[in-house]
């Protein structure tokens, strides 16, 4: 699908999806549990769906009715033979449900699409192999066998925490104690703290001091019934970024009074240009810091007890330190593209292994939208083209616009997208349907806050 942009957002009130992140786990807990759950979850996308598909070859009953999910638990001693698991083009779904399935014991023929067969998963693999499991593999499958035995395991925490948060779901399954040593700096540690808050909400109990996870055998995961998944901040920091570089102001009285910034002191909402709603500011995850970050650049930034809003001012360049929030990367890009002087991203070499080579992926498209970005071993350097005082010598603008690619990636589709509240142009985007990834609903949603979105193809 291609999709070309004649108007960019004007601004509003949007509603975050849910949190892909918070859902894949959820999921996976109540599919471990001792009795049915509900998971209130009103949208989906590829890859939650990918992690419900895994589930359901396992035996699980997983049903999405529009508004959640239904969710009957593994038949554990029904597992036979070899089971199917297709993760698409999920990290998550691979790096969680291949450790889930050698606790169960149960052998698994894992599917693996697009570049997720080049993403790290060594570390993983060789602390499965020397705990009683097999692995083996060719292009596009990798196969497990054998019965994961408990006991130390050892993972660097640089490379991906989601080997961590596998492990942390898995071997509480086991019979016998076990714990998990990560060597070096811990990167996305907020997503290792999303793991930790959804295994407590199933009643499993982790023991952790510093870099050292101390996991009882033989715990039961209990059902809390209900549960409701939290809006996704990881997306919703592309309208707030649309906000901060000039998204207008319709809509911003629907907040009301009493808000207080996310900053110091209070700020008038009438000067807030996205209110982005179903936020949860005490959320363990790791990219709300999006809104500290939009003020650091800033931008007026008022956060509430369920929203976020964002309005522009005049902006200039900061370092920002990727490590624990490298989704953020493509959307603060375009921030940077359009404040005044010069910004770093660093700490972001992981994003060379995502669904793109994403580094690469955001230079050359806001590059060729006009930008000045380069890369650096481990980030980016962005000078900005100022819009300092709301104008440019081009009338506002200090994008030029024009014909992108999504690379295959849902991050670099929507980022090229909020570009184009900038551009003097249009912009096309191809291969737009990667969005489907983590936001189908996200063209209509840019519609709906006054974009003017035309499908091609």
């Amino acid at each position: 699908m291609d999709i070309r942009i004649d108007r960019p957002p004007v601004g509003g009130r949007i509603k975050a999806i849910p949190s892909k992140s918070q859902a894949h786990r959820l999921l996976i807990c109540a599919a471990l549990a001792d009795g049915g759950a509900y998971i209130e979850c009103g949208g989906t996308s590829d890859d939650i769906l990918a992690t419900a598909g895994c589930l359901e070859s396992l035996g699980a009953r997983v049903y999405h009715d529009g508004d959640g999910f239904e969710v009957g638990p593994i038949p554990v001693q029904a597992i036979k033979g070899m089971v199917t698991q297709n993760c698409f083009e999920s990290g998550s779904t691979l790096r969680f449900m291949l450790p889930v399935c050698c606790a169960l014991g149960a052998g698994a023929e894992f599917i693996l699409n697009g570049r997720l067969g080049e993403r790290p998963m060594d570390p993983l693999l060789k602390q499965l192999a020397s705990h009683g499991c097999e692995i083996s593999g060719f292009t596009g499958n990798l196969i497990c066998s054998g019965q994961l035995e408990s006991g130390v395991f050892e993972l660097p925490g640089d490379v991906s925490s989601q080997f961590i948060s596998g492990l942390l779901m898995a071997l509480p399954l086991l019979d016998g104690d076990s714990v998990i040593n990560i060597s070096g700096r811990i990167e996305s540690g907020p997503y290792i703290n999303m793991t930790l808050d959804a295994l407590d909400i199933f009643g499993v109990r982790i023991k952790r001091e510093s870099s050292r996870y101390s996991i009882s055998g033989g715990q039961r995961f209990r059902s809390p019934g209900k549960i409701s998944v939290e809006g996704d901040w990881s997306n919703a920091a592309f309208w707030l970024c649309a906000g901060a570089i000039g998204a207008g102001k319709a809509g911003v009285n629907a907040i009301g009074a009493g808000s207080v910034s996310a900053g110091a002191g209070k700020t008038d909402t009438d000067s807030a240009g996205v209110i982005c709603t179903g936020l949860n500011p005490d959320s363990t995850q790791g990219d709300k810091a999006v809104t500290r970050l939009l003020e650091q650049f800033g931008a007026k930034v008022i956060c509430g007890l369920d929203y976020a809003a964002v309005a522009p001012s005049d902006l200039h360049g900061i370092r920002i330190d990727a490590g624990d929030i490298p989704d953020l990367v493509p959307a603060l890009s375009v921030v940077a593209a359009v404040a005044d002087g010069e910004t770093e991203i660093y700490n972001a070499g992981r994003l060379r292994v995502k669904e793109s080579d994403r580094l690469a992926a955001v230079s050359e498209t806001l590059r060729a939208l006009g930008a000045d970005i380069e890369e650096t071993g481990d980030g980016l350097i962005i000078r900005g083209k100022s819009l300092r005082g709301g104008k440019s010598l081009r009338g506002g603008k200090s994008l030029r616009g024009g014909k992108v690619t999504s690379y295959g990636d849902h991050r670099i589709a929507m980022m090229a997208a909020i570009a184009s509240t900038v551009c003097e142009e249009p912009v096309l985007i191809t291969g737009a349907e990667a969005v489907n990834k983590s936001y189908p609903g996200f063209f209509d949603d840019f519609a709906d806050l006054g974009g003017k979105v035309t499908r091609l193809r």
